[in-house]
């Protein structure tokens, strides 16, 4: 049986007793969704890259240790361990935060609507970096689960996990950020 054809469990399974093969398939199957956790969160696809290669030296230590428990899909469980690593680095660095494709593109750049004058286009990024700059008067825990949750595209239940609290606490912050986010906004006249 060709290697492509096996499972992920199966994989690991085989790279734990030895077989390299099986870890660098793992890595080919997952790379493109790992990559993309981490870059939607960094600033630039360079550091993206780094934490990328941070994260995966640490799936191939807890591999390798035997602390690896298959509670759910080997993809799954590799992209929390680079979203939590990603979201570690951001937390010590306290950087403003640049929401980006895969490809590196501010995602915001793709708000930018056909035909628009140059004078419109000016306004839209003014906008988007007002915006940006509200987020980050957000209390941490607050702008901690705005962008997990729509940036990241965690889900509550990870949310909570990820921050050590209960889903009702992640909600009732996000509810708080949403709420303050719009006071700011009317505060400080930033109209979309």
């Amino acid at each position: 049986m060709s290697i492509q054809k096996i499972s992920d469990h199966e994989l690991v399974k085989l790279y734990q007793s030895g077989t390299q093969a099986a870890l660098e398939e793992l890595i080919r199957r997952h790379k493109r969704s790992i990559f993309s956790a981490i870059n939607l969160i960094v600033r630039n696809r360079p550091l993206a890259e780094d934490i990328f290669q941070e994260a995966f030296i640490k799936i191939i230590h807890t591999l390798r240790s035997g602390n690896y428990n298959e509670e759910g899909k080997f993809s799954g469980w590799a992209v929390r361990v680079a979203r939590n690593l990603t979201i570690d680095y951001v937390r010590k660095m306290k950087r403003d935060v640049t929401i980006t494709d895969s490809e590196g593109n501010d995602i915001f750049s793709y708000l930018v609507i056909a035909e628009e004058s140059k004078e419109d286009k000016i306004m839209q990024l003014q906008t988007e970096r007002q915006i940006k700059d509200l987020i980050h008067l957000l209390p941490e825990e607050q702008r901690e689960v705005l962008i997990l949750r729509h940036w990241g595209d965690l889900s509550f239940k990870e949310i909570a996990d990820k921050t050590g609290v209960s889903i009702n606490t992640a909600l009732g912050r996000m509810r708080y950020a949403l709420n303050n986010l719009r006071k700011l906004m009317v505060a400080k006249g930033v109209q979309l």
